[in-house]
């Protein structure tokens, strides 16, 4: 159920009255004091100092030279770079957005300038002790920078342990980038923005500034990530969904023009200030003072935010009614899209009872036919026996949507992250590949069809294959046979040799097609013994009505007993001792 409430506020109050906003500007002024000491000749320069707070913290702080936000913030340092010069973020790319992630170029340039002092920053900051990481304006693009920088070396335990707080920052990456760092919520909420209403650099990017707050519908070159707590005379509140902040930003960023934004960029704004001001401050008001067009409570939290944030004294013409049912309807899509997203270990539990089910099929079919064909010919059995397989369908139905998802979601994950989820899933995967495929199989050759392998086989069947030999798992030597046929595509090449069997029996077939029969059946028999003297079949493929078997009493008519192989040899005798 999708959350009526916001929760902005509260988070506020909580973040203005702990330390850690006081200690992040603290460190911010301590390095400003001494950035102003530094040469006045090197305007486009990017400092970085760590401070040791108590207990056992760290806080890095960043910096630029005075000037530095005037003219990085000109048209020729607004534009964006791609991913082809981005290296050092590979990590964020994945199939599905390669192509798409860029960074504001300024803010590459200077953490560029800095790369190699801080990789040897990074390998001290590895263990599990607390660290913030804080810059302000193109300071705080690089802290985010080197921010995300450093997670993707930390061990997972130790990513909860760090946060970035950035303080008048300017975006700094597309769609893209806002989306890649939306694929990792613990990294998302390592993010903290403060932005003060009266500080025109945070929005200072945004591509059409006369855009109006109603009209914001389509995507910008700029996109926010993480979390932004909005401060104002009013008070202050904190948003995550993006586009609602996108729109506070641009309405707070219209009221000036270029000329005059770029003129302040220069003037320092004091949040040590203005958090002093605002840490005392009321901020919840009482439900009587609310409009009333306000008809829930996601709606009055949503309206008591924006007020905190000062947006409705930006601009006379601002409806805080209509933003504030706005952004409820981007809070509640927002909700919807975080309960669709899953962690596919915890969700695996989902999946047990439909792969119990798979198991006791199996157990019940080791009679004559096996698995497979029990479920080939279920068409033609008893009354029993057809519930029993339609309830086998429904859940070998939950199972394929079930995967499917897991395996997409997995794909599409930054690389390094999506092979340590594969291999938490990699025995699940492969057990339900083993155990499912097969029935896909039997569906494919009972419709008539032919050539499962390239043409009908699911693409989430051919990854879940690629995890599994990518990891060598199939690498070691098996002593006995496998209770599951390794290959889940075994049943696929056993009706190929049917089919190319039957070319052979038909006289009307051309000499190239019989030729061609008589090759696939060699090759066949080439892969089954391969499989028997690696344990690699289970025993069910040696039951008297298998598919297997039934194919291999009419090719042995066929071939005749003058023709002999390695299969033949094993078949007169030695199958029953494998089976």
């Amino acid at each position: 159920m999708v959350s009526l409430y916001s929760t902005g506020l509260e988070l506020g109050n909580l973040l203005l009255g702990s330390d850690l906003l006081n200690q992040s500007w603290d460190a911010i002024s301590k390095l400003q004091q001494e950035n102003l000491l530094e040469d006045p000749s090197l305007p486009f320069s990017v400092k970085f100092r760590v401070y040791e707070y108590p207990p056992k913290g760290s806080i890095i702080a960043f910096v630029c030279s005075p000037n530095c936000a005037v003219n990085h913030l000109r048209e020729d340092f607004r534009e964006l770079v791609s991913s082809d010069e981005i290296r050092s973020f590979d990590f964020l790319c994945t199939k599905s957005n390669s192509s798409s992630i860029s960074l504001h170029k300024a803010a590459f340039a200077l953490f560029a300038s800095l790369e190699n002092e801080l990789s040897l920053l990074k390998q001290q900051f590895t263990s599990n002790q607390p660290l913030i990481i804080t810059g302000h304006s193109l300071g705080g693009s690089v802290a985010s920078l080197f921010t995300l920088w450093l997670l993707d070396s930390l061990p997972r335990y130790s990513v909860q342990r760090t946060l970035c707080i950035t303080f008048g920052s300017p975006l700094l990456g597309n769609n893209g980038f806002q989306k890649a760092t939306s694929e990792h919520p613990t990294w998302s909420s390592c993010f903290l923005h403060v932005v003060s209403n009266k500080d025109p650099v945070p929005g200072f990017l945004i591509s059409d500034h006369n855009a109006s707050a109603a009209t914001l519908t389509t995507p910008t070159y700029y996109m926010p990530f993480g979390t932004y707590l909005f401060c104002s005379e009013s008070g202050f509140s904190c948003f995550e969904e993006p586009e609602s902040i996108l729109e506070l930003l641009m309405i707070g960023s219209s009221r000036c023009t270029e000329s005059e934004n770029l003129n302040n960029c220069s003037q320092v704004i004091d949040y040590g200030h203005i958090l002093e001001q605002l840490k005392n401050k009321a901020i919840c008001r009482g439900i009587s003072e609310l409009p009333d067009s306000i008809s829930n409570p996601l709606q009055a939290g949503t309206y008591l935010m924006l007020e905190a944030t000062g947006v409705g004294k930006l601009q006379e013409n601002v409806n805080l009614s209509y933003l504030a049912m706005n952004i409820e309807k981007r809070a509640e899509l927002q909700a919807k899209h975080k309960q669709k997203v899953f962690d596919p270990s915890k969700k695996l539990s989902i999946t047990k009872k439909s792969m119990t089910y798979l198991e006791w099929y199996m157990k019940n079919s080791l009679e004559e036919a096996g698995y497979y064909d029990k479920y080939k010919t279920r068409r033609s059995r008893s009354r029993d026996e057809i519930e029993s397989t339609e309830s086998l369908i429904k859940h070998h139905r939950t199972l394929k949507l079930f995967w499917k998802r897991i395996v997409s979601e997995v794909e599409n994950l930054p690389w390094k992250e999506g092979r340590t989820r594969r291999m938490r899933l990699l025995y699940a995967a492969t057990n339900y590949r083993r155990m499912v495929e097969p029935l896909d199989i039997a569906e494919y050759y009972g419709r008539g069809k032919k050539d499962y392998a390239s043409q009908g086989r699911s693409e989430h069947y051919k990854l879940l294959e690629k995890w599994f030999t990518d990891e060598n798992i199939h690498a070691y030597q098996r002593s006995k046979a496998s209770s599951l046929t390794v290959d889940s595509c075994f049943w696929a090449y056993v009706e190929e040799a049917v089919i190319s069997c039957e070319v052979l029996k038909d006289g009307q077939s051309s000499s190239q097609d019989q030729e061609s029969a008589r090759e696939n059946l060699i090759k066949f028999e080439q892969y089954v013994m391969d499989m028997i003297n690696n344990f690699l079949v289970s025993p069910e493929i040696f039951l008297p009505q298998s598919s297997f078997m039934l194919w291999w009493k009419e090719y042995s008519r066929v071939v005749g007993n003058a023709y002999t192989s390695p299969l033949t040899n094993f078949m007169k005798d030695d199958f029953h001792r494998y089976a």
